[in-house]
Order: structure tokens, then sequence, then C-alpha cells
């Protein structure tokens, strides 16, 4: 009974294959993308984020290594000119101190002994009692010793200086930025332990992206607008950018200097700066419609005839907050995908749509 039944099961799924295998293939489904067309730009604001920064912040080290031994500010404090901010040990100082103190008392002493050769000398050579030879050597002595000293005392005023060196004090008024020394650390000489951000004029430090750099000048109007201000918009202007570009992020490092000196903007505050771009921009397209492989932008094009995408590289200007500039690539009649770039493939049919997810006309300009 259990070999019938399983000689009818075997039947069946002969059955059931046979009929799948007779079966038409599933027919792909055209895939609907949302399609814009490019609009034409001479000119296009793009915005970056900043931070307001003070114009200038020395980076604050001590002029020879040690021990710290005393921190006295904090990150955020107030500083005047020549305040104390940190301290190191000062045995080693002391002990070259001494060191140098009895190097001049000994080059001293020795001046004193070769003096007085040499005077005795000369009453010796002016009772012609000693030949020319010996008093020109004694000269020499004597002049040899007046330079010891001097390098002697040379050494001793160097000490002195590295005495007042194990404390470091401010050059400037202004607010402690940074702190990177803490008590009990061991710095070397010229490391930086403090930035200070000196009190006076404010600017915004901003990163420029590397592709359209050339479309960027010293000099160059921009607006600023205050994280604390919204909807203000401050005349500024691009007082430097970096001659090369951050090895990490491949941005270029710029600040922007307020046109106006009394601006109420805090150290820290977050900023936008927009700029008006007059760079040689024919199109612009959403942000969404633009994708990247191996560092090649491109989008996605609709072939008219045949509905199918065809990918475009592109090259792209500076980004704006919803559009991106093509510099090259499109000519303006193309329909470009807006959306969902990376779900489509070379090649593929599809079925353009608008915004309003209606069909579109090829034969109309959007």
């Amino acid at each position: 009974m259990l070999q019938r039944i399983a000689y009818v099961c075997v039947c069946l799924s002969l059955l059931v294959l046979s009929a799948c295998s007779n079966e038409e293939p599933v027919a792909s489904v055209t895939r609907p993308v949302m399609v814009v067309q490019p609009q034409p730009s001479n000119e296009i604001t793009v915005t970056f984020p900043g931070e307001v920064r003070a114009r200038l912040e020395p980076e604050l080290a001590f002029r020879l290594g040690g021990k710290v031994i005393e921190r006295l500010v904090d990150v955020g404090a107030k500083v005047s000119t020549d305040q104390v901010l940190a301290k190191l040990d000062p045995e080693d100082v002391r002990l070259h101190l001494e060191a140098m103190q009895a190097q001049v008392s000994a080059a001293q002493a020795n001046l004193d002994l070769v003096r007085a050769e040499r005077d005795r000398y000369k009453k010796l050579l002016d009772r012609q009692l000693l030949s020319r030879s010996h008093f020109d050597n004694a000269q020499n002595q004597f002049k040899n010793g007046e330079a010891r000293l001097r390098q002697a005392q040379a050494e001793l005023e160097a000490a002195k200086n590295q005495a007042e060196y194990t404390q470091l004090r401010a050059p400037y008024y202004g607010v402690l930025a940074q702190a990177r020394v803490e008590a009990g650390q061991v710095v070397a000489a010229g490391q930086t332990v403090f930035v200070l951000a000196v009190d006076g004029e404010r600017e915004v430090a901003i990163n420029l992206p590397e592709h359209a750099i050339e479309h960027f000048q010293v000099g160059q109007p921009v607006e600023v607008e205050l994280w604390s201000q919204p909807g203000r918009r401050i005349a500024g202007e691009i007082r430097e950018i970096a001659p090369a570009a951050d090895s990490r992020s491949r941005t270029y490092a710029a600040r922007v200097a307020f046109r106006t000196a009394t601006i109420a903007a805090e150290l820290g505050q977050s900023a936008k700066v927009y700029m008006h771009s007059e760079a040689p921009v024919q199109y612009i397209v959403p942000l969404s419609a633009v994708t990247a492989d191996a560092d090649q932008p491109y989008v996605w094009v609709v072939d008219p005839a045949t509905s199918k995408l065809q990918r475009r590289n592109v090259q792209l200007g500076a980004f704006g907050k919803t559009y991106v500039p093509i510099l090259e690539g499109l000519q303006g009649d193309e329909w470009v995908v807006a959306a969902g770039v990376h779900l489509v493939q070379e090649g593929r049919e599809v079925r353009a749509v608008d915004r309003a997810n209606q069909p579109v006309s090829f034969s109309v300009k959007e």
C-alpha cells in the first residue's frame, strides 16, 4: 500500500513540473521613475556651514622642555596679557643657572690671573728684561681670558632667561580655546599646550570643496547668517583660502571676515555662509539625481526613443542646498532620473513620470 502511495506522489510531481515548464516566462515589470529636466542657471547660491572663530588663534608653547607642575587656567577662561597660564618644574633650570654662575666666577678669576701676568710681563719688557714674544703670548692669554668671560656671561644671561621660560604667559588678552596639557605631564620645547583666541575681530571658518576651488577667491563677497540670529544676513568676504587641501577631507580651509567690526558673534557659534557663484554653470539638477562611481559623478538619462536608461558622466560645481550645478555632461533637453538613482541599472526600460506621478511626454519640456 505504501509503495502505491509513493508511486502516485511521484507521478503528480512530474505532472506539476511538466505544467510549469510549458508556461510562458513572466515579463519583467517596467519600473516607474520620477524624472526632471535640467534647469538653466547662470548664477546660483551655495551654502557652507561654518563656525565663528577668533581672527588670531596663536598656539602657545613653552620655550624649553620639562615637567608641568601646575596648570593655572581652564578652557574658556578669559586671560589678560602676561598672565601666567602654566609652570614647569624649575629645579633643572636652577641647577643650570648655578652652573653658569660658577663658570662666570671661574672665567673672572682666570681673567684676573692673566691680566696680572700680562702687566708683569709689560714691566719686564719696558726694562728690556723680557723678549717681545713672551709678552705677546701673555697678551694673547689675556685676550682669551676676556673672551671666555664674555662667553660665560652670555651663557649666564641665557640661563636667567630660561628660568623665566618655566612660566608660560599669555601674549595677548583673550579666551583660552584649547588646553592640551595637565599637571604632571612632560612636554617638549615648542609643543603646543594652549590655543588662545585673541580678543577682537571674529571670523567664520569654512571648508571649500576641492572640485570647485577655482570658483572662489580672496575678497569674494559673501553673506553670513548666525545661528543665534536666524533670517539676518551679514555682509562679509573671503579673507583667506588655504594653499593646499586637507589630506583627509580633501577640502580647502577658508576664513570669512565680517565687513562690520561690531558683530555680536560669540566664539564657537554655528553659522551659514552664502555665496553667489558666477561660475560658467549651464544647468542645475536636484541633489538626489546625482550619484558617483569611483569618484566619477554621473546621472541617469532616459532615452526618449526606447525609454531605457543611459548613464551620463557629468562635472559638478559647488553643491547648493537642494540643487547641484552641472558644468559639463548635459545639453539641457534630457530627462534625468531625480530619485532612487541607486536602484536602477544601465539599459533598464522605465516608465517616466513627473512629480505629480503623471506620465511624461518626451516631446514636451517640463
